[in-house]
């Protein structure tokens, strides 16, 4: 492969998005001292509706209102109660984020749901998941990719010497693209979307938000040559759950960034949190098995836990981000 400029530093380790607790502050103190190369916006899904992943998302959409009904969001006839919270909780979280980085001058990263793990989780008014219209599929679409240009540019008013990179979650796209969401009866599940697609779509908010975007998928089977293809810079995916090497080679091989998920996101019941040694380990020996030179490994990779720590307790969310950093710094000095 050619080289190719990345958009965080040589060695550097991020968060997926979520940590455990309910205060802010304490959250992003805890990013900026423990992931300094390139800290992210935490996301603390204990603080209630709003504050989850699909909520949180949802609250950026642009003239797609929605509300919680029966433990589920979905798409509202108006804004409402539901609506002002989560966009409450992230003017809060943005409002935090300026006072603690007012000076900080390398890359951030900030993370949404994407458009099919949302059309996956929110319901129409008439009951079913967007994912059954195609049409509101593309309405809904558009509306993010709008909602997160003007949040990753509230993002680059607040810290005007940063650069911000955009993570889409989307857990769901693998049962998506076959064709596995289940039906509110459960006896059934919807259509499968046509991997090209899919691909559009993506391709439709990578392209609206003009920064560097990756896509999170923590399941098996991630599409990595359809993400590659939506213009992302780089893929994040739990290591433990990648089976076959070879698409992964070759996703690497022709350009794509990996956020390597690592170190596992609760303790063990034999032990704490996994040694910076133990975590640089892990991916020195996937990397070797692709075969790929030691150097080019602190550039295109960023470390990672293999997903969100939300369910984590503090002290153990804490010291897997301190080893996530300290093992990048290691695989630089390679």
């Amino acid at each position: 492969m050619t080289d190719q400029a990345w958009p965080w530093p040589a060695g550097a380790a991020t968060g997926i998005g979520s940590l455990p607790g309910t205060d802010i502050g304490e959250a992003q103190r805890v990013i900026l001292g423990e992931l300094p190369e390139l800290p992210h916006l935490p996301e603390l899904p204990a603080r209630g509706p709003g504050a989850d992943m699909i909520g949180r998302s949802a609250g950026l959409l642009v003239e797609l209102p929605v509300e919680v009904y029966a433990g589920r969001w979905r798409v509202a006839p108006r804004p409402g109660r539901d609506l002002r919270r989560a966009r409450d909780l992230m003017e809060r979280d943005l409002d935090q984020l300026a006072e603690q980085a007012e000076e900080y001058a390398g890359p951030i990263k900030v993370q949404a749901a994407g458009p099919l793990t949302l059309a996956a989780s929110l319901e129409l008014p008439i009951g079913g998941r967007l994912l059954r219209d195609p049409g509101a599929v593309r309405d809904l679409t558009g509306s993010l990719a709008e909602g997160l240009r003007a949040h990753v540019a509230a993002v680059a008013r607040r810290l005007p010497q940063a650069s911000v990179l955009l993570q889409l979650d989307e857990p769901s796209l693998p049962t998506v693209l076959a064709g596995q969401v289940p039906t509110e009866s459960g006896l059934g599940a919807y259509r499968a979307v046509d991997p090209v697609d899919a691909a559009a779509l993506l391709r439709t908010v990578v392209e609206a938000v003009g920064v560097p975007t990756l896509v999170h998928c923590c399941a098996p089977d991630v599409p990595l040559e359809l993400i590659r293809s939506t213009g992302a810079v780089a893929v994040a995916l739990d290591l433990d759950l990648v089976t076959k090497l070879d698409p992964l080679g070759e996703a690497i091989d022709a350009g794509l960034g990996l956020l390597a998920g690592a170190a596992p996101t609760r303790s063990p019941s034999a032990g704490g949190a996994p040694t910076s040694a133990q975590v640089a380990d892990r991916v020195r020996q996937v990397w070797d098995r692709l075969g790929f030179p030691r150097r080019q490994l602190a550039e295109q990779v960023v470390i990672t836990p293999a997903c969100g720590l939300a369910g984590a307790t503090p002290e153990y969310a804490r010291a897997v981000l301190a080893a996530c950093r300290d093992a990048g710094r290691r695989l630089a000095e390679d």
